[in-house]
């Protein structure tokens, strides 16, 4: 009969934190998170916060509005689908959190932070044209088929 390893707990939390990274839109819970430890919602909640000083709701709290400030500074969705993208399904407690966060409101961030297209101090068709693919194609049999 051979010997089971133990796992440490730390792996096991690592496991629920990669499941918050990587699906912070979806409607996850602190079950779901539990689950994904194989620990009870309890036990996982205090473990979580013993290990990386935040609750898991906090964690993934933090995961959603780091990413909606990144979509704020990249593209030109609304606020309310930037909240929805991103996980959050009211946008009062988006703007709340968001506040709370960063010190200001979603539009304010986005108004503090212009785009980088505005510091360009080359003309945007020339930018364009430079990142354009050359006319190009892709041929196997030309080149060295002489030899």
């Amino acid at each position: 009969m051979g010997l089971v390893a133990h796992v440490p707990i730390a792996r096991h939390l690592l496991r629920a934190r990669d499941l918050a990274d990587a699906r912070y839109s979806e409607a996850l819970t602190v079950a779901d998170l539990a689950a994904a430890a194989a620990l009870s919602p309890a036990h996982f909640s205090r473990s979580f916060k013993a290990a990386f000083g935040e609750s898991p709701h906090q964690y993934l709290l933090t995961r959603r509005l780091e990413r909606a400030a990144a979509l704020l500074l990249a593209t030109d969705w609304s606020v309310a689908a930037i909240g929805v993208a991103v996980g959050l399904r009211s946008i009062g407690s988006f703007t709340t959190s968001f506040r709370r966060m960063y010190g200001m409101t979603p539009q304010a961030y986005r108004t503090a932070h212009p785009a980088a297209a505005r510091h360009v101090r080359v003309p945007r068709c020339v930018a364009m044209a430079y990142g354009r693919p050359r006319n190009r194609t892709f041929r196997e049999d030309t080149g060295a088929s002489a030899a």
